[in-house]
C-alpha cells in the first residue's frame, strides 16, 4: 500500500534506485542538491569504525586517475584491490586476484574494526551472494540516472533488512541497514 499527498494533476512514478554509477562509470552526481550550507561530514564519522577497504580494480582506477589522482585517498586504511593485473602492492594498498568471498572469510576472522567494501558493484554483487555483508549503508542521492551500473543485480534472492538509522542533508538521505 503506498499513501502520500501529491498536487492536482501530478504525475507519480514508481523508480528503481540502485545505481552506483551512470553508463559510462561516471560519478560525477554523487553529490546533493547544491547548497553546501546543509553539507555534514558523515565520512568521518563512518570511518571512525573502520580500519580495512575492500575494492574493484574498476573503482580503484576511477579514484586514482580522475576522483583523486594526486593523493591516495584512503591512506589511513589498508585497502585490497580486487583485480588479474599484475600490480605491485605497497603496505596501503594490496592488489589481490584472490576471490572476494574467500578474502572477506580470512579478514573477517582476524583482529580489528570494520571492513568496508568501497565498491565495485561485482565485489559487492559476490558478497551479498555469499551472505557476508552485515550493514548495508545506503544513500539515496537526489539524482535519477534513468539507466547505470546497478550496485545490487538479480540476485534471486530476498534478503531481509532492518533500519538501524537514518541522516539527511543536503537532499542526501543515508540509510543503515543491519540483516534480520
Amino acid at each position: 500500500m503506498y499513501c502520500g499527498s501529491f498536487k492536482r494533476n501530478s504525475i507519480n512514478a514508481n523508480i528503481r534506485i540502485g545505481f552506483i554509477a551512470d553508463s559510462n562509470g561516471g560519478v560525477g552526481w554523487l553529490h546533493g542538491q547544491g547548497s553546501d550550507s546543509e553539507n555534514i561530514d558523515v565520512y568521518s564519522e563512518f570511518v571512525k569504525g573502520i580500519d580495512m577497504i575492500l575494492m574493484g580494480w574498476n573503482t580503484y582506477y576511477q579514484i586514482t586517475t580522475e576522483l583523486s589522482p594526486t593523493e591516495w585517498t584512503y591512506s589511513d586504511f589498508t585497502t585490497y584491490v580486487f583485480t588479474h593485473r599484475e600490480m605491485d602492492s605497497t603496505e596501503q594498498i594490496r592488489f589481490t586476484n584472490e576471490n572476494p568471498v574467500t578474502l572477506l572469510e580470512k579478514l573477517k576472522s582476524g583482529e580489528g574494526k570494520n571492513i568496508w567494501i568501497c565498491g565495485g558493484a561485482s565485489t559487492v554483487r559476490q558478497l551479498v551472494g555469499a551472505d557476508l555483508i552485515d550493514q548495508y549503508y545506503i544513500s539515496v542521492i537526489p539524482t535519477l540516472l534513468g539507466s547505470g551500473i546497478r550496485l545490487f543485480g538479480n540476485e534471486g534472492r530476498e534478503i531481509k533488512l532492518k533500519l538501524c538509522s537514518t541522516q539527511t542533508y543536503n537532499g542526501i538521505t543515508d540509510l543503515v541497514y543491519t540483516r534480520r
